[in-house]
């Protein structure tokens, strides 16, 4: 069966909204596995670090497996050692982001993120034989790629995870333009980040949202919808379908996925149910069509 898997939350949430949010996805959420841990901004980790054992707790309590996610960015000593010491652990399961932690785990089992470009067989074949044993696809893989990779993983035995709802992120920068926005520098941004739940809105200068910032990571301004595509996706040998947190009701969107999946809702009342949850904030699959990664592709819509 295709399991449903929540992302690691990109944001700078408060500890009480993120307590509240992983309650409801280990009460409520039909998901199979759950990413935990800070993966943007090493500076924001003391914040929801120590509710970790009892989110983890929670959760695994619930019949989710936990997964732990590394930084996308390693650069200071701390950050290294942060990412050594989470590379040393055996339980839970680890997911890779970074080449540092990459050469800190070693060959012992681990994941592989979506930071880490697994774009094609030779690198995934690579990655195997360094200890992988899954993989989460770059978001912005089309699909001919996307069933290339997952056969020569299916091949190797890993497991291949693909993003199927939220923005995607495009880019990660040493420099943070989310506090430089606010006239502050990154070593003092007092955590101005966690004024903007869902990101930091960008607009052009003729008013047209495009993109969304979110500390030293640059985002899409739409969320992915990869749900028309999910049967093709399985069929192509996709195991996992990755939800990133956005700030919309998870659980519902959860939920839809799950539907679909099993075939209790039609796909074109389960788009359009989405489309409703996620409120202003377009939807888009130009990526896995080959086009503008903000595109809609009307042809792969239900009809």
């Amino acid at each position: 069966m295709t399991k449903l898997t929540l992302g690691p939350v990109a944001y700078h949430w408060s500890a009480e909204m993120r307590r509240d949010f992983y309650a409801r996805i280990a009460d409520e959420a039909p998901v199979d596995e759950v990413y935990l841990g800070e993966v943007i901004c090493s500076k924001r980790a003391p914040f929801h670090e120590p509710d970790l054992p009892a989110t983890i707790e929670r959760l695994q309590r619930a019949g989710k497996l936990v997964i732990l996610s590394t930084l996308a960015e390693v650069m200071l000593k701390r950050e290294r050692k942060a990412t050594e010491d989470l590379a040393a652990m055996e339980v839970p399961e680890i997911e890779i982001n970074n080449a540092a932690g990459l050469f800190a785990r070693g060959k012992r089992p681990h994941r592989i993120g979506p930071f880490m470009n697994a774009y094609n067989e030779a690198t995934i074949a690579w990655m195997a034989r360094q200890g992988a044993t899954h993989i989460c696809l770059p978001s912005e893989m089309p699909a001919p790629a996307i069933a290339a990779a997952a056969q020569a993983a299916r091949h190797l035995g890993l497991g291949v995870e693909v993003q199927a709802f939220g923005r995607a992120s495009l880019a990660v920068s040493a420099r943070c333009y989310h506090a430089r926005a606010h006239g502050r520098t990154k070593d003092n941004c007092q955590f101005v980040c966690e004024e903007d739940a869902d990101g930091m809105p960008l607009r052009t200068r003729d008013d047209q949202p495009i993109l969304r910032v979110n500390g030293i990571q640059t985002q899409s301004e739409s969320y992915i919808d990869l749900l028309p595509e999910t049967t093709r996706l399985v069929s192509e040998g996709v195991t996992h379908l990755r939800l990133m947190p956005q700030a919309v009701d998870m659980v519902a969107v959860a939920q839809l996925f799950r539907d679909v999946l099993d075939g209790k809702i039609p796909m074109a009342e389960a788009d359009s149910q989405l489309a409703e949850l996620s409120g202003d904030t377009g939807l888009s699959n130009g990526f896995y069509h080959g086009a503008a990664g903000y595109r809609r592709i009307a042809m792969a819509a239900p009809v």
